[in-house]
């Protein structure tokens, strides 16, 4: 849930939101529960199995497995972007230092943050719980500060056309529309909770919980701990106890959906901030100013007081997406090392872990000052859309055909996980033409 609170709940809906006014905020709902099933069955498979997804989908075809975790590489150079974008919220609250133009302030707290999330990440015990307990201060960080932002009476006048938006659309825009917004508006819409590569992590973080069959896994340790964890590819439950799955499922079922409604009640009010602050005035996120237009009516209307407590909003918005998803991004480089390259099996996981996260902050601290965070991050998600397109097929040859040969019928995930994957397989393959069609043909 912290981790979705990210780019597309603070810059691109509110973008959309502030440019063409109502017009698309009926795609939010829609855009936030196709999550649901894609999740489902990520969380279904290391559930049941103990192993990741990237394990299972090695499983399913090894040459696809490998192009998807290339592009996974790839979109994950620029992640330092989501550091640079919660620099630009810190920067704007500390004006710090004194004398450095804004681009400079942002990167100085961009790699200050990267700096002080490593050190932590590397100095724990257990990664894993660095990261639970920083995500869930975080999540309620962002929950109060919206709804205190909310409650004022200036953000209330406007909720009644926007709760009428949310199932009518206001149409034509205020604004004539833009092809070069197909981009934002398909970020927007795909990214509306995790979204894209980053919907992978949650295999990860539910083996680190050690959920279902995957709780004799071992996790991975700081410099800190104790134990080194060896490469392990699970054991496919032939024995899995039937009357533990139903709870499993329970589990699953609830853990996805408070990740995804908290995404969306998030989401619902950055973009209801932005419907009744930023849109009466024509006022954009852009550049270097990402995570700071938000702030300034609030100023007017709350004083200083106000501005400061959107900044701090938005700084834990952004700032905790980079070190998610640095943890998360070395777990799946290390587990696709070890098993595209069983040689480097030799290393314990943790040592190659360890190696993994700094190549990734290293990378992401040379590419993050190359331009702004907005098309850092527009790029990212692009090419994570991708692997998006592909995911309902590969989950339903993971779960439904593969599964079913190595585990008891009743297992497996039921008819019900089958029609949510379809339609949400349908939806993004639709999406995909769509945004061909409206940012090359038309």
């Amino acid at each position: 849930m912290a981790l979705a609170q990210g780019s597309g709940e603070l810059i691109w809906w509110p973008y959309i939101i502030a440019k063409y006014g109502l017009a698309f905020l009926c795609l939010l709902i829609p855009a936030c529960l196709l999550q649901f099933p894609i999740n489902y069955a990520i969380g279904s498979y290391t559930l049941l199995t103990g192993e990741t997804i990237f394990q299972g989908l090695i499983r399913v075809n090894r040459v696809i497995a490998c192009v998807l975790w290339g592009l996974l590489a790839i979109s994950f150079l620029w992640f330092g972007s989501f550091a640079s974008a919660g620099g630009t919220a810190i920067a704007a609250l500390t004006r710090f230092p004194p004398g450095w133009d804004a681009r400079g302030q942002t990167l100085f707290w961009a790699y200050l943050s990267m700096a002080i999330f490593f050190v932590a990440l590397a100095a724990s015990r257990v990664v894993y719980t660095v990261v639970e307990r920083f995500m869930e201060l975080v999540a309620v960080v962002t929950l109060v500060g919206l709804v205190v932002a909310c409650s004022h009476p200036t953000v209330l006048a406007h909720a009644p056309p926007f709760m009428r938006g949310l199932v009518l659309p206001q149409w034509p825009p205020p604004r004539p529309w833009d092809s070069a917004d197909a981009t934002k508006l398909l970020t927007a819409i795909t990214f509306a909770g995790l979204g894209g590569f980053w919907t992978l992590f949650y295999s990860y973080w539910l083996r680190e919980k050690g959920v279902g069959m995957a709780k004799a896994m071992g996790r991975v340790e700081g410099l800190a701990g104790r134990h080194e964890v060896g490469f392990d590819t699970g054991s496919i439950p032939q024995d899995a106890p039937v009357e533990q799955v139903g709870r499993w499922r329970r589990f699953l079922m609830v853990d996805t959906a408070v990740g995804i409604g908290g995404n969306l009640l998030t989401t619902l009010m950055t973009c209801l901030l932005a419907y009744a602050v930023l849109h009466p005035h024509g006022l954009l996120p852009d550049k270097y100013e990402l995570a700071v237009v938000q702030s300034r009516f609030f100023e007017l209307s709350w004083g200083t007081a106000g501005r400061m407590l959107f900044l701090i909003v938005a700084a834990a918005f952004l700032c905790d997406t980079w070190m998610a998803t640095a943890d998360a991004v070395a777990r799946i480089h290390t587990d696709c090392l070890m098993s595209f390259f069983p040689a480097l099996r030799r290393w314990s996981v943790r040592r190659l872990y360890f190696a993994c996260l700094f190549a990734g902050t290293l990378i992401t601290a040379v590419t993050m000052p190359l331009t702004e965070p907005g098309p850092l991050i527009l790029l990212s998600a692009l090419i994570g859309f991708l692997g998006t397109v592909s995911y309902a097929a590969l989950l339903y040859a993971l779960n439904h055909r593969w599964l079913p040969q190595h585990l008891d019928r009743r297992l497996c995930p039921q008819r019900g996980a089958l029609i949510g994957l379809v339609i949400a397989g349908i939806a993004y393959a639709a999406l995909a033409v769509a945004y061909l069609r409206v940012r090359f043909v038309l």
